[in-house]
């Protein structure tokens, strides 16, 4: 399917690299104009040069969604720039320390909630203010397979995952009939930088197994969760709302 975002703004967290990027490129692609925010500045301007030469078509800014003040002000030099904000992919997130529950630590608990559902909600809630006064929008939320289920020694990560899943469907009926629409989608095992670092740090077994669990018997690549981001942002699915889609190769139906 071709995608058309000629003159719309698309704003990416997490957009320097892995899923955020694949998603900035295709927004590109199909002529929007992209905000790409990433912690890591240097990456996000490399990724804005890579797509055009005008600030004016590919914004990096920095931020850390954990910190609200800077969320506010990364929303307002988007308006600044751009003068609206058509779409947003609230993409953001780290990894838990592997740990059971009763070893979990209260750091690594506050450090995962603090950008996976806290940043979510910060990103959301401004976001939201912008579209509410403009009178429309779309938020595409990056959930998890792990916001559909359980995972050993993971309960920090999914408590924060199941959470984005229940704020899009609140903030999806909040705002239904004022023609803004959120959704969600749950990656399964997307081969990204993220995976490659749990890769190294001994999780390639466990990675491996779960390939082998997977009814399509791959990992998916971060452009097939792209595409999945444009069509819930496209007039395409203009009656879509409040729901999760899970991009996982049909894991989920085990």
């Amino acid at each position: 399917m071709q995608f058309n975002f000629q003159d719309k703004v698309a704003l990416v967290t997490g957009g320097a690299s892995g899923i955020g990027l694949a998603t900035v490129q295709a927004f590109f692609k199909a002529g929007a104009k992209v905000a790409i925010v990433d912690c890591d500045l240097s990456r996000a301007e490399l990724a804005a040069r890579e797509l055009s030469s005008s600030s004016d078509k590919a914004l990096a800014i920095q931020c850390d969604v954990a910190a609200p003040e800077e969320v506010e002000r990364m929303v307002s030099d988007v308006i600044k720039t751009f003068g609206k904000i058509d779409i947003a992919f609230n993409n953001a997130g780290v990894q838990n320390q592997l740990a059971e529950t009763a070893d979990a630590t209260v750091e690594d608990f506050d450090r995962v909630n603090g950008v996976n559902l806290r940043g979510m909600w910060s990103c959301m809630k401004y976001e939201l203010r912008q579209m509410r006064e403009q009178g429309e929008g779309v938020i595409v939320n990056c959930s998890s397979l792990g916001g559909l289920v359980g995972g050993a020694e993971r309960g920090t990560y999914h408590a924060a995952k199941h959470g984005v899943l229940g704020l899009t469907k609140s903030a999806a009926l909040e705002y239904a009939d004022r023609n803004i629409r959120v959704n969600a989608v749950c990656p399964g095992l997307i081969w990204t930088p993220m995976a490659e670092q749990m890769a190294e740090s001994g999780q390639r077994e466990a990675l491996e197994g779960m390939i082998s669990q997977i009814p399509m018997k791959r990992h998916g690549d971060a452009s097939e969760i792209a595409d999945v981001v444009l069509w819930l942002s496209s007039d395409a699915s203009s009656y879509v709302t409040g729901q999760s889609i899970s991009v996982d190769g049909g894991l989920i139906m085990r």
